[in-house]
């Protein structure tokens, strides 16, 4: 797990949900393969804020990568769905603990990774 702010943090969504999680939110545009809907206990599934089909399929999760994926992610996020997505991220933020749940092995280079370090910085 990596904590970016006090109230952002992210999480595996294979990983045991804790009591500290706060409100538990889905970021990926695909549900993990093979998990329940009740093992996850995700309170929100929100598609909109995950990376486009298209910018998913070209990063491929490939780590040489992860610095242009941050960049296109980044862009993509500053219009339409994906925006309104991130207002509603931060808005919950506010609210308390939130937790960006996400099924890539890799957590450092996730889109949930980009995202709260969107949200602790306060940034568009």
């Amino acid at each position: 797990m990596t904590t970016a702010s006090a109230n952002v943090r992210t999480k595996r969504a294979y990983d045991e949900p804790a009591s500290d999680d706060g409100r538990r939110v889905l970021v990926d545009r695909l549900w993990p393969r093979g998990l329940s809907k009740e093992r996850a206990h995700v309170d929100l599934w929100l598609r909109a804020v995950a990376p486009s089909e298209d910018l998913r399929k070209w990063y491929g999760h490939d780590p040489a990568k992860w610095d242009e994926f941050r960049r296109r992610y980044r862009d993509e996020l500053r219009a339409g769905e994906a925006a309104a997505a991130l207002v509603q991220l931060r808005d919950l933020a506010r609210e308390g603990p939130l937790t960006l749940v996400y099924a890539a092995r890799d957590g450092a280079h996730a889109n949930a990774t980009v995202l709260a370090e969107l949200l602790a910085a306060g940034a568009h």
